[in-house]
């Protein structure tokens, strides 16, 4: 019998290199772009730094607690089996339904682009991706699955070869210190740059299919997030070197797209935005995909309904209820909106597994001032995120809060009907 795990740390550098250039860079690329300026690549290598500490945190977790649970498993190893893990377990499924909506509305974004003054059939195009997912899930997805490979692979080509041209065409006029935003606006952007990180987290689900993960883990996630740290940090000089600030804030929906019409022409333009749209359709299919898991995982413990784990053809029934949840953010919300309240849920949700992973520091051998630094990183980045936000965004202090009470709400009512708590998967 062949026992070869199926991932060396080739594989999976590849695999956290996929998951993490995806749809954040597209979507993100013009909304930092828009805060920081200039000098946004400044945003994207604190983030990339942020990313690191992050990453060796939940390094060291996954392999004291090897499970595909991944970062519920390690809320509920750090914090125990109560009220207040099984809460940021229901947070985390919700992040991922915000997450969908943020890929969607961008999905909507680049797609209207191609509908000259017609942006109101953006929700369209963002509700019209998401049900489609939802069918094919409901049917069978192995056919969307075994082409993610040459999807990573045309995304990453086309983002690498945009940006080594660009780079050649950069004006040095528009990163001028002269044209410098000030350096606060570097730091608040940081949010949504480390927002473009997001996906390194996958790695750590492969743990139990890894091979020599001693080893395998850590070399994997720190080459994952420079390599990416890299391509994102050129991408960002390459669309602020060719476009005027006016124009990123004009089009930071599409900023990567407008960024490639300079140099390719209104061709380069369209087979960005097409490349942006294959990227977040992928991106919806495969988070839907761990959506529903989740919610199946956490409703066989009781933290959700039972309609979560019912069948339906392929799937499960809260692949149906998540599309429902999903659908009235899409249209309530807007791309900025849902965006910043992703990065924030995020950040907050990173943080509080690097302050559980403080109190199992010597369990896991990791290094104290790294994790320290994790937490602290993550929560300072969503302070600075939210304090900045708010100023053009008044009610995202109340989504936030919405969405807290909301994950609080939900795990007091099932624990309630179930006396059930989320249980630890690993001893």
């Amino acid at each position: 019998m062949n026992n070869k795990k199926a991932f060396n740390t080739l594989n999976t550098v590849m695999l956290g290199t996929g998951s993490m250039v995806g749809a954040g860079i597209f979507i993100v690329i013009g909304q930092a772009g828009a805060i920081a300026g200039n000098i946004v690549w400044l945003s994207f290598i604190f983030g990339g730094f942020a990313a690191l500490l992050s990453g060796y945190s939940l390094a060291k977790l996954a392999l004291r607690y090897p499970s595909r649970g991944g970062i519920v498993e390690y809320l509920v190893q750090s914090f125990g089996e109560g009220i207040f893990s099984s809460s940021a377990g229901v947070l985390f499924y919700l992040s991922q339904l915000i997450a969908i909506t943020a890929v969607a509305k961008a999905f909507g974004a680049y797609a209207g682009t191609f509908i000259p003054e017609a942006n109101h059939w953006d929700n369209v195009f963002a509700v019209g991706i998401v049900v489609t997912f939802i069918l094919i899930n409901l049917v069978g997805a192995s056919l969307v699955a075994k082409s993610e490979t040459v999807i990573v692979a045309i995304k990453i080509s086309i983002l690498l070869f945009f940006t080594v041209v660009a780079l050649f065409y950069v004006k040095p006029n528009l990163l001028s210190i002269a044209d410098m935003p000030p350096v606060s606006n570097m730091f608040f952007a940081i949010g949504l740059t480390f927002f473009a990180y997001q996906g390194f987290s996958v790695i750590t689900n492969t743990v139990e299919d890894m091979q020599n993960p001693e080893k395998t883990m850590m070399r994997a996630m720190m080459i994952t997030i420079t390599l990416v740290g890299l391509l994102y940090i050129l991408t960002s000089v390459a669309v602020l070197g060719n476009l005027p600030l006016s124009e990123v804030i004009h089009a930071k929906d599409y900023a990567l797209a407008e960024a490639a019409q300079p140099i390719f022409g209104e061709i380069g333009f369209k087979i960005m935005a097409a490349t942006a749209l294959l990227a977040t359709a992928s991106a919806i299919n495969a988070t839907l995909y761990a959506a529903t898991e989740i919610g199946y995982t956490m409703a066989k413990d009781g933290e959700l309904p039972k309609v979560y784990t019912y069948h339906i053809h392929s799937s499960y029934g809260g692949l149906i209820v998540s599309g429902i949840l999903i659908l009235p953010m899409i249209l309530f919300l807007n791309l900025a909106e849902v965006t910043t309240i992703a990065a924030l849920v995020v950040l907050i949700i990173q943080g509080l597994t690097h302050l559980g992973h403080l109190r199992k520091i010597k369990e896991t051998g990791a290094n104290l001032w790294l994790v320290l630094g994790a937490a602290t990183s993550m929560f300072g980045i969503a302070g600075l995120t939210l304090y900045h936000t708010q100023q053009d965004m008044p009610l995202i202090t109340y989504y936030m809060l919405g969405t807290f009470i909301s994950a609080l709400a939900i795990e007091f009512i099932f624990r309630a009907i179930n006396q059930r708590t989320l249980k630890k998967q690993t001893p």
